[in-house]
């Protein structure tokens, strides 16, 4: 008769693996591997799994609170489960769900419909990602790194330089940074060189330096 071994993990160091360990142990399982490990860790990362799949062996059992115990997806899990099965390995789940030595004969086609469904899961996945990339692309939307500035934004960008603000006086109108400006305009092709910033020679008053200018004006005609 084949052994049972337990293996119990949690993703935090906050959680305890004790309830896992004392629910396994009421299932008959004469030895227990246990480890706290965030659950993105690779599975050859995995210190304790890693052990308890060593000492497996022809006709033993191998008893987990739930399947996502031993892989980080679907498809992880159910590669796990073909491995196990290749070698005469039996796996039960505390929830339920699985229990391969009581299916017998129709443990193979279980786990060959559970591939099935982790190969649809995985195309889902890749076809979501790659509709989501192209929407952003056409949107305009960011792609990853540092988030974009908004189309309008970039749209009042443009329309100020064409009215003939200065790079500068666009950073002071619209509180954007300078490179981001230049950027901008250099991607519109509407002047985006701070060195040969024509409008600058032309500048337009920003709004507030209309009334500084009048008032100094008007106090230097009081003068006189």
């Amino acid at each position: 008769m084949g052994r049972i071994i337990g293996y119990a993990r949690v993703s935090t160091t906050s959680q305890t693996t004790d309830p896992q360990v004392e629910a396994l142990k009421a299932a008959g399982c004469t030895r227990v591997f246990a480890e706290k490990v965030s659950s993105r860790t690779p599975e050859t990362q995995r210190i304790q799994l890693q052990a308890a799949l060593t000492v497996l062996e022809e006709g033993d059992e191998l008893v987990l609170s739930k399947l996502d115990r031993i892989g980080r997806t679907m498809l992880e899990v159910v590669n796990r489960l073909h491995d196990l099965q290749s070698k005469g390995i039996h796996v039960r789940t505390l929830d339920g769900l699985l229990n391969t030595k009581g299916l017998g004969k129709m443990a193979p086609l279980v786990i060959g419909l559970l591939t099935g469904l982790a190969e649809v899961e995985r195309s889902l996945i890749q076809e979501r990602t790659q509709e989501s990339v192209e929407h952003r692309r056409r949107t305009g939307g960011n792609l990853g790194g540092r988030p974009g500035l908004p189309v309008v934004k970039k749209n009042h960008i443009v329309k100020l330089r064409e009215e003939g603000h200065s790079l500068r006086q666009i950073v002071t109108l619209t509180g954007v940074s300078l490179a981001a400006v230049q950027k901008v305009c250099k991607e519109h092709q509407v002047g985006g060189d701070l060195v040969t910033d024509q409008s600058s020679v032309n500048q337009q008053p920003v709004k507030g330096q209309v009334k500084s200018r009048s008032k100094s004006q008007s106090r230097v005609s009081q003068v006189a």
